[in-house]
């Protein structure tokens, strides 16, 4: 008789991974507010921070990293969805779309994880928002395209070696 598991859902790479790097990102940028586009950018330089010659990266650098900025909008959505139904994350509707920022509870809940990880997740999104915090997004993506054809090149060239 074959065993049935059940598939349990990976903690990387999911709604509540991104989800908790919205809510560090939102409450460093407390009371501003930003559009899905930014966020996006945002965790990117948090994520790769070395990439933009930041403090060294909070995950491993992969190869063609730089198109993740394209493939994570789903997930970063379902995150701040998640986050905002547990009173972390707040979406405010203007004329110009959804907005972001950080919700009642966020303070508490980045104050209060203690793990290395969540340390270190606090000083990138520190570093993020004093680095970009007041860059548009248009200016974001222009610096992101700028940069992205170099983005996993230099690991190609090393696997060569």
């Amino acid at each position: 008789m074959g065993s049935l598991k059940k598939k349990l859902p990976s903690p990387f790479n999911s709604p509540v991974e991104l989800g908790l790097r919205m809510v560090f990102l939102l409450q460093h940028l407390r009371p501003q507010s930003v559009d899905l586009q930014k966020l996006i950018m945002l965790d990117y330089a948090l994520v790769y921070s070395a990439d933009l010659n930041g403090p060294e990266s909070l995950h491993t650098p992969v190869p063609h990293r730089g198109n993740e900025i394209y493939t994570r909008r789903d997930l970063i959505q379902q995150g701040l969805h998640l986050m905002s139904s547990k009173g972390l994350v707040h979406a405010d509707f203007t004329q110009s779309g959804i907005v972001y920022l950080s919700g009642d509870r966020a303070r508490s809940m980045v104050q209060g994880l203690s793990a290395p990880y969540f340390q270190t997740l606090r000083d990138r999104a520190q570093w993020v928002i004093s680095q970009y915090g007041n860059w548009t997004s248009n200016e974001l993506s222009a610096l992101f395209s700028q940069r992205g054809d170099r983005w996993g090149a230099e690991i190609e060239i090393l696997s060569r070696s």
